[in-house]
């Protein structure tokens, strides 16, 4: 691609600050499920990440706490869905599941079709080739779960 032709391609829009505590938030899961890193370390290591002055910060300080606080009940809603034990999944699709799981049960005001798409996004960006299929399908069986009258109305011919 040439400069004038980068020149004229749309730019992607803007990240919102909530998508980027999300990127955030997968990273410092995946060094705590695969590096053993601690919350501590995380919180301590985050601000130097690319992308963090713009990020909402008191959605990855209580998401990035609360995913590693529940992470067992977490995974029992997840497990139930999937057809593998849960440490044989991917450990990018495992955050990304664990952090939609915490999201769509502690974050009422957001969407679960809007928690799973962001979660289809992040899957996408660090997922392997075909992950973001996987945690869609996942996600709505749990959505199902945890916000049955939410996935009920969406169901509902108009």
């Amino acid at each position: 691609m040439t400069e004038q032709d980068q020149a004229q391609a749309p730019k992607a829009p803007p990240k919102s600050a909530r998508r980027r505590a999300r990127e955030i938030i997968l990273q410092g899961l995946y060094q705590w499920r695969v590096g053993g890193a601690d919350e501590a370390s995380i919180e301590a290591y985050a601000p130097e990440m690319e992308g963090f002055a713009k990020a909402d910060r008191e959605f990855f300080v209580g998401t990035l706490r609360g995913v590693i606080g529940q992470h067992e009940q977490l995974i029992e809603r997840i497990a139930v869905h999937i057809d593998r034990p849960f440490r044989e999944l991917s450990p990018i699709e495992a955050c990304i599941m664990m952090m939609a799981s915490f999201e769509m049960l502690n974050h009422a005001e957001t969407p679960y079709r809007v928690i799973i798409n962001e979660a289809i996004e992040l899957a996408k960006a660090f997922g392997g080739t075909d992950g973001h299929k996987y945690v869609n399908g996942v996600l709505d069986k749990v959505a199902a779960i945890i916000r049955p009258t939410e996935v009920a109305a969406r169901k509902k011919p108009r």
